[in-house]
């Protein structure tokens, strides 16, 4: 059986808490019993603050203006929203580097309501100068992209969820990853969507991207492989955010863009995270139909 995102993120940090001596961790209750044995080791560099998220923040850049590379995780709108102005001001304003790793996007905790959904987060973090976000697609991903990504000097979201893809990629942090080429149109598949947009495009002559790096936008890439000026761009959380990336990046070219993605609407039904996917249309035969009206097929 797989690995699940948040057991790799245990993993991953115990690994490179052994090695790299300026990280330290910073938790609100959430995950504390899975780092139990961190916490242990490390009380000089692993504290569980309880349940206080913009005190965790504002902790987390004190540590970072002292010379350490804090990581803060939560769930996503305990990380991201609740928060927000203590990212905006004590890490972006200053410019100061950290690593802020989610869990539950984006509606994981479906049951819960809207305050424990977390559709917005790429779309508000977007908004801050020099924030870096990240969305793996499986847990391997993440601990390839967290490696390569955890010590450069920026403030990076990690955004971790339940739903995966079956296939591990070859990614690189910054980088888009090309799964195949074709010549009708330009598929964009941001983190756990690949294996829906791979079933839903798989006799299709299209050219699919697999993007797990949302900020810095892979411009190159894009240009580089775009036979077609149709863009159809499914993302896991708000429908649109990396619509002005892919506009500025094929500037020159005119474009029809197709976005799919979370509606921006209150989902005020509950039940599984499959039945939010059937209910908004994010299941491989509702997005397949999406891209057929478009390209009308």
């Amino acid at each position: 059986m797989k690995i699940s995102m948040r057991d790799q993120m245990v993993e991953t940090l115990e690994d490179l808490f052994v090695h790299e001596q300026r990280l330290t961790l910073l938790l609100a209750d959430i995950s504390a019993s899975l780092f139990k044995d961190l916490l242990r080791k490390y009380p000089q560099r692993a504290y569980n603050l309880g349940i206080l998220e913009q005190t965790l923040i504002g902790v987390a850049a004190g540590m970072a203006l002292e010379g350490y590379i804090p990581i803060v995780h939560s769930i996503v709108p305990f990380l991201v929203e609740r928060p927000f102005e203590q990212l905006k001001d004590d890490f972006s304003y200053q410019r100061l580097a950290g690593n802020f790793i989610s869990t539950g996007a984006s509606y994981d905790y479906s049951t819960e309501g809207m305050t424990h959904h977390g559709s917005g987060d790429v779309q508000i973090l977007r908004s801050l100068p020099g924030m870096q976000i990240v969305v793996p697609g499986t847990a391997r991903e993440f601990d390839t992209l967290f490696r390569e990504a955890c010590t450069n000097d920026s403030p990076t979201y990690y955004r971790m969820g339940a739903s995966v893809n079956p296939v591990d990629h070859s990614v690189s942090f910054g980088k888009l990853t090309v799964v195949r080429r074709g010549s009708q149109a330009t598929l964009i598949a941001v983190g756990p969507m690949l294996a829906h947009v791979l079933e839903a495009a798989q006799d299709m002559d299209v050219t699919i991207l697999y993007c797990t790096t949302v900020a810095p936008f892979d411009a190159e890439t894009l240009r580089a492989n775009s036979q077609s000026s149709n863009i159809v761009l499914v993302e896991p959380y708000y429908e649109g955010v990396l619509v002005p990336d892919i506009v500025a990046a094929l500037k020159h070219t005119p474009l029809r863009i197709e976005a799919i993605g979370v509606p921006h609407q209150v989902l005020s039904h509950y039940g599984t995270p499959a039945q939010h996917d059937q209910s908004i249309g994010l299941t491989p035969q509702a997005i397949r139909s999406r891209i057929e009206r478009f390209l009308q097929i």
